[in-house]
């Protein structure tokens, strides 16, 4: 496989930011598009020049030019959306958050165990040369040992009832949206968490508009997180050490940028700059991967969006969060 194949399921923003980043890696060709509407599947075939557009999702799942999918719609169809790619023997990175709850998650990875296929979420934050440099400092002990971290990603959105920020029958809501982001940050450097709290203001849609998360770990590790839809917030990230702190500079989730700090030492900013959007470092992931006949990601797999959804699931318990038609 020197070239791998791309489809693109779904048409909008994310979808267009990832044909972006892709056309930025020769090894790869974009060669389909399927959306649920021809005269879209043709707009956006005609912009990226992608010889084959799909009216159905069903025709591009089982187009034999492609390899691998990109699963770009909202949360809510995360799930049948990749089941049906699998079930065409296509491998797949879905956009996070992966599914709505744990138990979506374990029926796709399920099927891709029984089908043998790749399966990843686009968690694509973690695949920035920035955050590996962040991840060779904790990992060489330069902070020490890490005890805390902070981080936020809330945004201010115009309330819209029926959109899919607000609306509980698209899994709206902060903690879906952009909470995932802080949450895969701290599951990046703790694993699992031992202990979760959290407290959320749902506003009159009933979603989560903007929530605080406080994860515990052993030792008296902890994790300090918040997210929001409806309060524009420093999109800043610390991660704090025995021996020195790191902060990743705003947008810290498309990290160019930080700071370290160590006691008697003069503090150190790194530049990281990342190529284009940043989307092509976790498809040059994924290809990796399927060249080496794998399933899974050591950076992102299975288990870890397990977790996530997992983590995700006891924080909407708390709350009393349940989204319509949840299965």
């Amino acid at each position: 496989m020197n070239r791998i194949r791309w489809g693109i399921l779904g048409t909008g923003n994310i979808a267009r930011q990832f044909a972006k980043g892709l056309a930025l890696l020769p090894d790869a060709d974009l060669v389909a598009v399927g959306s649920r509407e021809q005269a879209t599947a043709v707009a956006f075939a005609n912009h990226y020049h992608i010889p084959h557009a799909h009216a159905s999702y069903e025709a591009l799942a089982k187009d034999a030019h492609v390899d691998v999918v990109y699963v770009a719609t909202p949360h809510v169809f995360h799930l049948a959306n990749s089941l049906l790619c699998l079930e065409h023997g296509k491998a797949v990175l879905c956009e996070k958050p992966f599914t709505i709850n744990k138990r979506q998650a374990e029926a796709v990875f399920n099927r891709a165990r029984q089908k043998n296929l790749f399966v990843m979420e686009a968690m694509w934050t973690i695949f920035f040369p920035a955050m590996a440099a962040v991840r060779q400092l904790i990992q060489g002990g330069t902070l020490g040992d890490v005890r805390l971290v902070t981080a936020d990603f809330g945004y201010r959105a115009a309330l819209d009832p029926h959109g899919r920020h607000f609306n509980p029958a698209l899994g709206g809501g902060a903690l879906l949206d952009v909470g995932i982001y802080p949450l895969a940050l701290a599951q990046m450097i703790y694993g699992p968490p031992a202990r979760i709290s959290s407290m959320a203001h749902l506003g009159e849609t009933g979603v989560d508009e903007q929530a605080a998360i406080t994860l515990g770990y052993e030792g008296g590790k902890m994790a300090v997180l918040h997210t929001a839809v409806r309060t524009e917030t420093p999109h800043e990230a610390v991660i704090m050490g025995t021996d020195g702190r790191i902060r990743i500079h705003a947008p810290w989730w498309q990290p160019s940028q930080f700071t370290l700090t160590r006691p008697g030492q003069a503090d150190q900013v790194m530049n990281i700059p990342y190529a284009g959007n940043g989307y092509q470092y976790e498809a040059t992931a994924v290809m990796a991967c399927l060249r080496d006949a794998k399933t899974q990601h050591d950076l992102m797999p299975w288990s870890t969006t397990l977790s996530l959804q997992e983590t995700m699931d006891t924080v909407r318990a708390q709350w009393g969060l349940h989204y319509p038609g949840e299965t």
